[in-house]
């Protein structure tokens, strides 16, 4: 299939379609940028696809730097090593190319180009330090080249913090990118494996900001139709990955989820983000293992908005129950493991976990209040695939 060039201007002005990464030369001339840093990760680095885009700037006229030093769970040295990268350059502006980490460093990258605050006063969702310089954010194009954070119409990056090994969020309301570059061929090539990770983290971000009990009926109609469409194309997206129509609606979906969790998210993602800093593990895969643990839970406060969900998606049953089974059968179809055990996880930073995961910033939107002691058997129940444990 061939999705026609379609322009969308929420919540930032969003390039979709077949080939649109062919319009990236004219995204940097529409932001003034003539020395773009291109931020990728070290996969992607060395694939066609990276050598293909800084071919078509240079070909455009325009200076282009490439900076690949970002880690799976990237870290502030490589933030550091980016803004280094980019002042060596004199870059004018940044194009982020790759999944949630490429895009969440390119974003921080721009964030503290000519930044004065240290990085870690934009941590955790505290109130954003002043920006001293009036010039000093550069522009953001974002090329997503998976379909899962939704990072590119995110206000937000997840950072590691070396010293404390923990996941923390940089947060402010002009880091969202300005225009976003949503093509679905660019994703054609991820393994079926990571397919699924990343699909699966989409959607744990669309149902988390469903159950949560903040009132943003915008967020909350939008995460209905990501469940919807994740639950109907991520199967065929994973089974073939060359399935441009499956592709691009999960493009579509995962920046969806996005948005939605504006609304908030819960208890998965405060577990998951503490299991990557420690275990370093792949952040959609870890939400993909605990997500049923999370609902499990929840169940006693979202029955009657999971019971809306079974509908919507026309299950047997039709209830909540049936919600929490579809999940489970999910993650089987999409051969995702059934506990963190799987991973070479133990229990034995259990009471460690509780504790960091409720000064996590998505514990407060959980769908019901839930502290350390709450969220350590969580973990316990995720590592031994026991949902009896909740």
């Amino acid at each position: 299939m061939i999705f026609e060039a379609t322009d969308w201007g929420y919540p930032t002005a969003i390039w979709f379609g077949s080939e649109r990464a062919r319009d990236l030369p004219v995204a940097c001339r529409t932001l003034a940028v003539e020395r773009p840093l291109l931020v990728t990760d070290e996969g992607l680095a060395n694939l066609p696809v990276i050598d293909e885009l800084v071919a078509m700037l240079s070909a455009a006229g325009l200076n282009v730097s490439v900076f690949s030093g970002v880690q799976g769970n990237p870290t502030s040295a490589n933030v550091a090593a980016g803004v280094a990268a980019l002042h060596q350059g004199d870059c004018d502006g940044v194009v982020a190319v790759g999944g949630g980490s490429a895009l969440d460093v390119g974003k921080t990258v721009a964030l503290m180009a000519r930044q004065e605050a240290p990085l870690w006063g934009f941590a955790d969702m505290s109130a954003a330090p002043v920006i001293l310089a009036p010039d000093a954010l550069v522009p953001v194009i974002a090329l997503p080249t998976t379909a899962g954070t939704g990072s590119e119409v995110g206000r937000a990056a997840v950072i590691v913090d070396e010293e404390s090994h923990s996941k923390r969020v940089i947060f402010h309301p002009t880091m969202l990118p300005d225009i976003v570059i949503s093509d679905p061929h660019l994703t054609v090539g991820l393994p079926a494996t990571v397919t699924a990770w990343t699909g699966i983290d989409a959607l744990v971000h669309a149902l988390e900001a469903f159950m949560s009990p903040n009132f943003h009926p915008m967020s909350q109609g939008i995460a209905v139709e990501a469940i919807r469409m994740i639950s109907r194309w991520l199967p065929e997206a994973v089974a073939d990955g060359r399935n441009i129509e499956a592709r691009g609606n999960m493009l579509v979906a995962a920046s969806m989820g996005a948005v939605a969790f504006q609304k908030g998210l819960g208890s998965i993602h405060s577990v998951s983000h503490v299991i990557g800093g420690f275990y370093n593990t792949h952040h959609g895969l870890t939400n993909a293992i605990v997500l049923p643990f999370g609902v499990k839970q929840n169940m006693d406060v979202v029955s009657e908005r999971l019971d809306y969900l079974a509908r919507v998606l026309q299950l047997p049953g039709g209830d909540a129950a049936a919600f929490l089974d579809f999940l489970l059968a999910f993650r089987e179809q999409l051969g995702i493991p059934e506990n963190l055990a799987a991973l070479g996880i133990d229990e034995s930073r259990a009471s460690e976990v509780g504790r960091l995961a409720e000064l996590d910033p998505c514990t407060p939107s959980n769908a019901k209040p839930i502290d350390a002691a709450g969220l350590e058997p969580l973990f316990r129940a995720a590592v031994r695939g026991d949902l009896t444990m909740l």
